[in-house]
């Protein structure tokens, strides 16, 4: 099996991932962005150290096994994995994030278990309540 169809495996299934997340979820246009903007870094990463790596000798390829396109000393083939993470991460954080909400709408929820910054967790008071009770106590004394 050569590295291109064991690439084009993994692009499939991360892009299949990515597509249930983005109908699923169906997140907004700053999220498929910052999406792009991390698959461009691993990309731009992943060409850099795969470059210096190869230029070290610290792994080979079977030449066999490659279509023969580079990008720097980089394998074209070896671009496949961040773009599979790049896809497939970011859409199951949202796929299980989905679900998550879906629970707790249906349980009426306002926020599943994730309170905003400074609103306590369901049954504790306010972190301004204690505060003001601190200081009721001290003008007690």
């Amino acid at each position: 099996m050569s590295y291109l169809v064991l690439s084009l495996a993994f692009l499939v299934g991360a892009g299949a991932v990515a597509l249930a997340g983005g109908r699923v979820a169906r997140p907004g246009r700053r999220w498929w962005v910052a999406s792009a903007v991390v698959a461009a870094g691993l990309l731009v990463l992943t060409v850099v150290f795969d470059s210096l790596m190869v230029a070290a000798d610290l792994f080979r390829y079977e030449a066999a096994a490659l279509t023969g396109l580079r990008v720097g000393l980089a394998p074209v083939e070896d671009l496949a994995w961040p773009l599979a993470a790049a896809a497939a991460l970011p859409a199951l954080w949202e796929l299980l994030g989905a679900r998550e909400k879906r629970r707790a709408a249906r349980a009426g929820a306002r926020h599943p278990g994730r309170p905003y910054a400074g609103e306590p967790h369901p049954g504790e008071p306010h972190p301004a309540a204690r505060l003001a009770d601190r200081e009721g106590a001290r003008d007690e004394h």
